[in-house]
């Protein structure tokens, strides 16, 4: 056990004690823990028993069903086929589960009142800033990145984040680059990335050969999870995938405003280079050699 560990250890098990996820009624709402958080998603929003799986980091589907069914029991949600799709299940909460729902709201806010009132308000800022600021690397550290089509829904999602965001950066509008119909970013030559929280996506980025070496494109970090690491981490990934290639050299290109991705680029070591390709909107370009 290093010393690390062994904090994340120490509040792990101090945490779960004083929210009340150790008792068998969780906060007295008459659910075991995990049962009441399936309600709480579905309360959230989470339509089906695929976005609940998601929402929960991918649950065991014979857990999440018996869960449900516990809950369908009780009255609290009922489960019908999805009529766009009939190899999804819709969940829905029934009066009763709004009210439970609620419930178990008023209860989980009435606990952290127990947990903050004794301290002074100078504590209660620290307190925040340090679960945000754990919470953020926690998911960061857990997230999965995984290969998808470029013209997978989360991929397209993504990309309408990314161009969305370039487009108000660089001052004028991107427009439709035809990123759904890019056979470079798929296989054999090239690869697409997306890392999702929540079931939905907060990184992205491609690679893909271009004039005889690899090239990185398309990365993308959503605003609320930078600072984190997921950038050079989404950054490692893109490199390595571009070593199984076959390439030895990868090259990207970016513009002068996006200093943060500048300023990542080159702590990961690359070097500026001369323009390489005719991309109008790109001003900086960078070349590294992967070990």
């Amino acid at each position: 056990m290093t010393v690390d560990t062994s904090v994340m250890r120490k509040f792990n098990m101090s945490y779960v004690r004083r929210v009340g996820a150790l008792e068998e009624s969780f906060l007295g709402s008459g659910l075991p823990y995990g049962t009441a958080r399936i309600l709480y998603e579905i309360g959230l929003g989470a339509g089906t028993v695929q976005d609940l799986r998601s929402r929960l980091g991918g649950l065991d589907s014979g857990y999440v069903s018996r869960m449900l069914r516990t809950l369908e029991s009780k009255g609290y949600v009922t489960m019908d086929r999805d009529p766009s799709d009939g190899r999804r299940r819709l969940v829905v909460l029934t009066e009763d589960g709004v009210k439970q729902w609620e419930d178990l709201e008023r209860r989980s806010e009435e606990r952290a009142h127990l947990l903050l009132d004794p301290l002074t308000q100078r504590q209660r800022d620290r307190l925040n800033e340090a679960l945000a600021t754990a919470d953020l690397l926690v998911r960061a550290a857990t997230i999965t990145i995984e290969r998808v089509d470029p013209r997978d829904p989360m991929a397209q999602e993504a990309m309408g984040h990314y161009f969305a965001e370039i487009g108000d950066r660089f001052g004028f509008t991107v427009g439709d680059e035809g990123f759904g119909d890019d056979p470079s970013l798929r296989a054999p030559r090239g690869a697409f990335f997306v890392a999702a929280s929540d079931g939905a996506p907060v990184a992205s980025g491609g690679v893909r050969e271009f004039d005889g070496t690899g090239e990185i494109k398309r990365m993308w970090v959503d605003p609320a999870w930078r600072g984190a690491g997921l950038g050079s981490r989404l950054l490692r990934h893109l490199e390595a995938e571009a070593l199984r290639l076959g390439h030895r050299v990868v090259r990207l290109d970016t513009r002068d405003v996006l200093t943060e991705a500048i300023g990542m680029y080159e702590r990961a070591g690359y070097e500026r280079i001369d323009r390489y390709n005719d991309n109008p909107h790109a001003t900086h370009f960078f070349r590294k050699e992967l070990a």
